[in-house]
């Protein structure tokens, strides 16, 4: 009995979570969504991660790795318009905002490399996830800096 009361528990916790990731990637979306085109095309990458937020908020466990690599390609045009100063304040602020959304969703990233090496078809072990999600961090960094270089 205790057993299924953690299952219950469990999958309770994993909803919530899956909601609160779902819900703050569809507002980074919302909030990317108009920022103009530049190098990093983040209206494209705006609207793939609103499709993602949507299908994880639908029930398809497997959204989470487009969301996060989603989010991991969004953010260096919304730090950029969040601190560098070449728009307005309107632009500064929705910037700031969509990179508060993008934290959930970063945090989820190693239930997102296992989701994505489900996807793949890889044997899901401990130390393919564990590969994945290096490969995740390190993707993450290098396009966070790649802005400055």
């Amino acid at each position: 009995m205790e057993a299924v009361q953690r299952r219950a528990a469990s999958v309770a916790k994993r909803r919530r979570d899956d909601l609160w990731v779902g819900s703050t990637a569809l507002v980074a979306a919302l909030l990317a969504l108009p920022l103009g085109p530049n190098a990093f095309h983040a209206p494209e990458v705006a609207s793939v991660l609103a499709v993602a937020a949507t299908a994880l908020l639908a029930g398809q466990r497997w959204a989470v790795a487009i969301i996060v690599l989603a989010e991991l390609l969004l953010l260096p045009t919304v730090w950029t318009r969040a601190f560098l100063p070449a728009d307005g304040l309107a632009s500064h602020v929705a910037s700031l905002a969509a990179m508060i959304a993008i934290v959930p969703g970063v945090l989820a990233m190693k239930r997102a490399a296992a989701a994505l090496v489900l996807v793949t078809g890889r044997p899901r072990t401990p130390r393919t996830c564990r590969q994945v999600q290096l490969a995740m961090v390190a993707t993450g960094l290098l396009m966070t800096l790649l802005p400055v270089l």
